[in-house]
């Protein structure tokens, strides 16, 4: 039969064509030709066709039809056969192929094969398509070549011992005795593929790693030859000796030094000598300088050798490679939580990068401003960021805006500076800052008793100039309509007083109510605020009266509701008006933290974040503990679902205002009818159904089961989750965190964990009770979301659990 087309031949083909329609008809029409040539037994162009065939699926083509003939090229006795069969194995075959385990006696013959060469092939196959089963049958083999004396099958047997214990961890018994030899080996390529199988045993086994301190001085002393040498052909790469080697080193002594003050001590000397002696010229050198530092701020090393690590990251600042400043921010905003005055003194540099024409600079420079706030530079660094915010990004507003609030918060000096810097920034970006921000902001401002007249002036005075602000908006009417009465009275500042008159407060909130930046939200906020002032002005009632009744009409159902009821306080209710408006009592002072932390990894729905009505009064009963507000995002819902509040009595006066003023001032209130108040005090007591338990998440080891139980006697279908959570792994779990969200309908009280630490082995558990109300009596869908750590690495996992029992609502 004609020769089959070479290799090459079909490449040119390939390229040849213009269209994909073109190329794949050339590949459909050369693998035709191929299977052919694969049913004839005796093939001398087998070789040519896979490689031709390994070469169509590069270009994503199918090539599953020539396995076997790759097994039938591994069994040759020829090494071009065996070298293209190997690569096909490689390429075409893994563990979840069933095919792939009938290469395991090829490989076996092969590893004793006299050839290094041949030794080789199956090594870098072996490693490339080893599973569990193929491991354990040739782990003999391999363990016998790591004590062969040719460096090329002993570099190429470590490699592929470390590719077998990430398989089998099992297997790590019998490869660490033979790691001593590799350490002290003078061959470079031995000595290398030694440290990486070494790194690799500390990283799976962590107990394995007091076994090793012993060659850190071995280890130590191979880095300073390589760090002293003089030019060496073989090993030079931009005039540094063996820079791989020298990373792998310092990684594996990173490993080696972590927790231990007697092995960091021992590895010192050389860390200096390595950071002060490495040219930083070429990029070779500095990939060396990142390793270094990151093994100084990794280990228990000296203070001064931190402050090398530190200035060597500071010069990387100034480094016109674009790609070595980010490193440098990137792994400066790792080290300042373990050495913030180290990090301090590039404060400059660092504000300076704020200014970099590259986004990914920008805002690893501005995280890292954030991370170095503290008490005696919060002035400075927050005038800087805040500048920043004037011509940031807009995708970093948000981030912006909401970090400055949290860390004025934080590091406030004073009151009054703490004021006037959440002042600037709803003013610079009050449209960008988070609504579950403006509760907190709202509580925080209402605790500041001593200067609520400066609070309400400065808003006043910032509204005047600015309605577009949402958030802004939101706050200022809410402390205008709380406050008014101050608003008027008392001067706020020394040098300049303000005068402000009635007109002139209700002018501002009847352009916000009329304004086309304000959202449904903003305007009730405004029409409760202009209510309010009813209370507190003198002068202007009429046309407070005025303003109200023109919204009895609007298109917004809160909206006109609020118009309707608060109108009936001038008339009908009009002895109640005073003793319903009356100023809030101060709320327990929040922290503007609190539950407003943002979880970028959670969706949000914008399109139900005006729905929440303006708050007006404290509620009289509160569901405690709610989920967190974020949370609920899961679900959709961007705002928490207030619990269900216990209707007045019918011959209460006023009945129906006390649903949107929350009940205060009244003299006679009507006793509360059961519902959420039976919440805290109802005893739970098992169902006598017999709920069967729900297997709500299992996975990797993780096991989360419910188990239910009711409260009795309670009207508002109260049931209680009891959470368990088990890890079958035998490494440990930390930082252990459920959470979960529920619709709308229904309302949540979690309570805190029994811990945050899930046993391995499940050798113990983490419970947790969810109280669950459900007045509608809806199916329940429950959204979770997990997350733990592992061996260090943090584990984030989501899931729904729709199958509770149906009779748990009956």
């Amino acid at each position: 039969m004609p020769a089959p087309t070479k290799l090459r031949d079909l490449i040119k083909a390939i390229r040849a064509t213009k269209t994909a329609q073109d190329e794949r008809d050339v590949v459909t029409r050369e693998c035709a030709q191929i299977r052919t040539v694969f049913k004839e037994e005796d093939n001398e162009y087998r070789c040519r066709n896979v490689a031709k065939l390994l070469y169509i699926h590069m270009l994503g083509y199918p090539a599953h039809f020539g396995q076997l003939e790759c097994l039938k090229l591994v069994a040759s006795p020829r090494f071009t056969d065996k070298r293209i069969g190997y690569l096909g194995a490689m390429l075409l075959l893994d563990e979840r192929q069933d095919v792939h385990l009938l290469v395991t006696n090829s490989l076996k013959n092969d590893l004793n094969h006299e050839s290094q060469y041949i030794v080789g092939l199956a090594l870098c196959t072996l490693g490339s398509i080893c599973s569990q089963e193929m491991c354990r049958d040739v782990v003999t083999e391999v363990e016998k070549l790591l004590k062969s004396s040719n460096s090329h099958i002993k570099k190429k047997a470590a490699l592929c011992a470390a590719r077998m214990i990430n398989k089998v961890p099992d297997l790590i018994d019998s490869f660490v005795p033979l790691t001593r030899s590799l350490l002290n080996e003078k061959n470079h390529g031995v000595m290398l593929s030694g440290v990486v199988l070494v790194t690799e045993v500390c990283r799976i086994s962590p107990e394995s790693v007091s076994h090793f301190r012993k060659q850190v001085g071995s280890l130590v002393k191979a880095l300073k030859s390589l760090t002293l040498s003089g030019y060496s052909p073989d090993y030079d790469v931009s005039g540094i000796s063996d820079p791989f080697l020298q990373v792998k080193i310092l990684r594996l002594l990173r490993a080696l030094g972590r927790g231990d003050p007697e092995t960091s001590d021992a590895m010192n000397d050389i860390l200096a000598q390595v950071a002060t002696n490495t040219e930083t010229s070429k990029n070779v050198g500095n990939s060396i300088l990142y390793e270094v530092v990151l093994t100084i701020m990794d280990i228990n090393s000296e203070s001064g050798l931190r402050v090398l690590a530190v200035n060597i990251l500071g010069r990387f600042l100034l480094n016109t490679d674009k790609n070595i400043r980010y490193v440098a921010l990137n792994t400066l905003l790792r080290t300042a939580h373990a050495d913030h005055n180290a990090v301090q003194r590039h404060r400059g540099t660092v504000v300076d990068c704020l200014k970099d024409p590259d986004i990914s600079i920008r805002r690893r420079a501005m995280e890292l401003c954030f991370a170095l706030i503290s008490t005696g530079n919060v002035r400075s660094l927050t005038k800087e960021i805040l500048d920043f915010l004037d011509t940031a990004d807009t995708e970093f507003k948000s981030y912006i805006a909401s970090n400055l609030i949290l860390t004025a918060e934080k590091y406030a000096p004073n009151q009054r500076w703490h004021v006037d810097t959440i002042l600037k920034v709803l003013v610079k970006a009050g449209n960008y800052v988070d609504d579950q921000l403006v509760p907190g902001l709202i509580h925080l401002f209402a605790g500041m008793t001593s200067i609520h007249a400066y609070v309400t002036q400065q808003l006043f005075v910032v509204l005047r100039d600015d309605i577009s602000q949402q958030s802004l908006v939101r706050i200022g009417v809410w402390c205008i309509g709380e406050y008014g009465d101050v608003l008027l009275s008392e001067s706020s500042t020394e040098d300049e007083p303000i005068e402000v008159n009635e007109t002139e407060v209700l002018d501002i909130l009847e352009a916000v109510l009329k304004s086309p930046h304000s959202t449904l939200v903003t305007q009730n906020f405004a029409l409760t605020a202009v209510m309010k002032l009813s209370a507190r002005f003198s002068e202007t009632n009429d046309r407070i009266k005025s303003i109200i009744e023109q919204y009895g009409e609007s298109m917004d159902v809160e909206l006109q509701q609020r118009s309707v009821e608060y109108s009936k306080l001038f008339t009908a209710y009009s002895h109640m008006r005073n003793g319903l408006l009356e100023r809030m009592p101060l709320p327990e002072v929040k922290s503007v933290i609190a539950g407003s932390e943002i979880d970028e990894n959670v969706e949000t729905n914008d399109a139900t974040s005006e729905q929440p009505a303006a708050p007006v009064a404290p509620q009289v009963q509160q569901m405690p503990a709610q989920a967190e507000p974020s949370l609920l995002d899961l679900l959709g819902d961007s705002e928490p679902q207030a619990p269900a509040q216990p209707q007045p009595a019918a011959s209460q006066p006023g009945g129906d205002l006390l649903d949107i003023l929350g009940g205060i001032g009244v003299s006679n209130p009507a006793p509360s009818v059961g519902g959420l108040s039976d919440l805290l005090g109802g005893v739970p007591q098992p169902s006598a159904a017999g709920f069967p338990p729900v297997t709500a998440f299992e996975k990797n080891g993780l096991k989360i089961v419910f188990s239910f139980e009711k409260v009795a006697n309670n009207p508002s279908n109260i049931i209680n989750v009891n959470t368990e959570a088990t890890n079958a792994l035998p490494i440990t779990m930390t930082d252990f965190v459920f959470q979960v969200a529920v619709p709308k309908s229904f309302q949540l009280n979690i309570q805190p964990p029994s811990g945050n630490v899930v046993p391995p082995s499940g050798s113990g558990s983490v419970s947790q009770v969810i109280q669950v109300a459900n007045p509608q009596r809806q199916p329940l869908r429950m959204r979770i979301r997990i997350t733990y750590s592992m061996n260090g690495a943090p584990v984030t996992e989501q899931g729904e659990v729709n199958d509770f029992p149906p009779t748990l609502w009956q």
